[in-house]
């Protein structure tokens, strides 16, 4: 168990910080952050982490606990609580809840709340859906500006961050240097 994680443990009462269950906890930080931390992670079921990282999986009564824990003192708490209401369309309890502006800011960082034509979407060439953490391939050699190399076809890219305002963007590590790649030249591998 690392450190940021027991402290989770310890803060939480070892439960999901959302649903309140006790068992497959994990940590999850809350993008556009990518540093775990106690102000930007939280202890989720992986079920839930799972359906907040794979929006067509989201099963609504898996969140019934966000009636309580949107109320939590926990910031990185309260962020994905906003974050899941709104794409659960629960406007009822979302006009309840207060974020000071820089957490309003935070929970719409992902576009979450927004209207899905105004929603930035990044997919791959195939037309897949990509999310932080993925892992693509890439389809394509890419030259890469200012690096003095060239990215080869089949060059694996894992744990990928999304560039949030813009959709033909990706960012990741290959060969050792992060780059931004366009994703047009990338297949989700999983």
């Amino acid at each position: 168990m690392t450190p940021i994680e027991k402290k989770l443990h310890d803060r939480s009462g070892s439960v999901c910080e959302i649903s309140g269950v006790t068992e497959d906890l994990v940590v999850y930080t809350v993008a556009p952050q990518t540093t775990e931390s106690l102000e930007n992670s939280l202890l989720i079921s992986k079920k839930l982490k799972d359906q907040i990282e794979n929006p067509e999986t989201t099963n609504p009564n898996d969140w019934r606990g966000l009636s309580d824990s949107m109320w939590n003192e926990h910031l990185p708490v309260q962020i994905v609580s906003w974050r899941m209401l709104a794409r659960l369309k629960n406007h009822d309890l979302l006009e309840m809840m207060y974020l000071d502006e820089d957490a309003l800011e935070w929970a719409k960082a992902t576009g979450e709340g927004e209207d899905e034509e105004g929603k930035i979407i990044h997919k791959d060439s195939n037309g897949n859906i990509l999310n932080d953490g993925d892992s693509v391939v890439l389809i394509k050699d890419l030259d890469v500006k200012g690096a003095n190399f060239t990215a080869k076809r089949g060059a694996p890219v894992h744990n990928i961050k999304l560039v949030w305002d813009n959709a033909e963007q990706i960012e990741g590590r290959v060969e050792g240097q992060y780059i931004v790649i366009l994703t047009q030249y990338v297949k989700k591998t999983k």
